[in-house]
């Protein structure tokens, strides 16, 4: 094989494998529950974290004071809140719904504050 026919060739299938990874293409409904129980996993194994997590992003907001006590607070409930809503997803992966702590997982955007959307919407 030539050095021409060589790269046409691997040209070829670095442009053809690049477009398939951008289409979007739809779950199916074995991956959306494997998903739903990872993520149920993850938040509940994971959900200490929200306590140094909040402790630094108040610190950053106001003073070291506040964000020590402040970020314990907050880190404290949002510990609790991503521990139940993971627990959720665990109990009821098997239905496919949309996440319910935001982000999806706490290390997806260490700077952003944990919220919680609305409860067993279906992921279509």
């Amino acid at each position: 094989m030539t050095k021409s026919t060589f790269s046409i060739i691997f040209t070829s299938f670095l442009i053809f494998s690049s477009s398939s990874i951008f289409a979007e293409e739809e779950q199916s409904y074995g991956s959306k529950i494997g998903n739903k129980a990872l993520n149920g996993l993850s938040n509940i194994f994971t959900a200490v974290l929200e306590i140094p997590k909040n402790i630094i992003n108040t610190t950053n907001d106001s003073n070291v004071a506040y964000g020590a006590v402040g970020g314990l607070a907050k880190g404290t409930l949002n510990t609790a809140g991503r521990l139940f809503s993971g627990v959720a997803d665990l109990i009821t992966f098997p239905i496919p719904t949309k996440p319910i702590a935001q982000p999806v997982y706490i290390w997806d955007d260490f700077d952003v504050d944990t919220t919680y959307g609305e409860a067993f919407r279906l992921d279509e």
